[in-house]
């Protein structure tokens, strides 16, 4: 539970890192880019542990596609209520389309 945990934390610090900036077009480059960097440094610090921690029970490619589903997750709602956009039904599918993906790497064959 802590991988899962540690993982949407990062995810979170991660897509204010590459997208919080897109509201303060104004500001200067350079200083956007130091701000996302120091974002990011908490990032690592999130999902480098739940990557350790992760692996002890899942494989590099499970803890891959629960990382990328997480992101997905986070991001949906984080546009949502930063930049106010609306889901459509094509984002469901997507959402569909992950859920068979981890179905496929979690399965047993």
């Amino acid at each position: 539970m802590w991988t899962v945990i540690l993982l949407i934390l990062s995810n979170i610090c991660m897509t204010f890192a590459w997208y919080g900036h897109l509201k303060y077009r104004q500001d200067a480059l350079w200083k956007v880019i130091l701000v996302s960097w120091g974002i990011a440094f908490f990032e690592y610090c999130l999902q480098v542990p739940a990557n350790r921690i992760g692996s002890e029970r899942f494989s590099p490619v499970q803890l891959k596609v629960i990382q990328e589903i997480i992101t997905l997750c986070v991001f949906a709602v984080f546009t949502m209520l930063y930049f106010g956009t609306q889901l459509r039904w094509n984002h469901a599918a997507a959402g569909v389309c992950l859920v068979a993906a981890a179905f496929f790497v979690f399965k047993p064959w």
